[in-house]
C-alpha cells in the first residue's frame, strides 16, 4: 500500500518533475553550473584594466629632496580603493594614478600640504589617515575621549560600590 508520502501522491508537479527528469536535463544542468563556475573564477582576470600604468606612478623623480617629499606625502594618503593601504604601497591602478599625480604635482614646485588639501577636496577627508577636524569628523576626533571617560566613571562606580559593600 502506498502512502500520502508516496511518489505517486506528491503534491507539488515540479518536484515530480524533477524528480522524472531524464539524464539529458541533468547533464545541461550541470553543464550551465559549469559554466557559472567557470565565469565566477575568471571574474578577477576582468578586474584589472588594460591601460598603462600612469607615467610617474612607479618612477622615481630625478631630485632625490622631491623624490622624498613625495615618498612622506604617499605614505600619508589612503588608497580610496585598497582602503587599508596608503598609495604609497598598493598596487591598485587608482593608487598608481594618484603617485603619479603627486609626483607631477611635487616636481611642478607644489608644496606638499597643498597637494594634500587638494586630494582632500576632491576625494573627501578619508583619503588620509589624519583627517581634520570638522563636523564630519568630529565623532571619530571625539569617541575616544567619551569611551575613556566611560571606562573610567564605571571603575569609579565599580570601586565605591565595593569599598561600600567590604565596609
Amino acid at each position: 500500500m502506498r502512502g500520502l508520502g508516496s511518489p505517486l501522491h506528491s503534491r507539488s508537479p515540479a518536484k515530480a518533475a524533477v524528480r522524472n527528469a531524464g539524464p539529458q536535463e541533468h547533464a545541461g544542468s550541470l553543464r550551465a553550473l559549469a559554466i557559472i563556475a567557470a565565469l565566477l573564477l575568471a571574474f578577477p582576470a576582468f578586474a584589472d584594466t588594460p591601460l598603462p600604468p600612469a607615467a610617474l606612478a612607479d618612477t622615481q623623480l630625478p631630485d632625490a629632496h622631491q623624490e622624498a617629499e613625495a615618498r612622506a606625502l604617499m605614505e600619508t594618503l589612503r588608497c580610496v580603493v585598497c582602503q587599508g593601504q596608503s598609495i604609497a604601497e598598493s598596487d591598485a591602478d587608482m593608487a598608481g594614478q594618484m603617485r603619479a599625480l603627486v609626483r607631477q604635482r611635487i616636481a611642478a614646485g607644489e608644496k606638499p600640504g597643498a597637494i594634500r588639501k587638494w586630494l582632500i577636496e576632491r576625494y573627501g577627508d578619508y583619503v588620509t589617515y589624519d583627517p581634520p577636524l570638522s563636523a564630519t569628523t568630529a565623532p571619530l576626533w571625539l569617541a575616544p575621549l567619551v569611551l575613556l571617560a566611560l571606562g573610567a566613571w564605571i571603575a569609579r562606580t565599580s570601586f565605591k560600590r565595593r569599598r561600600r559593600e567590604r565596609g
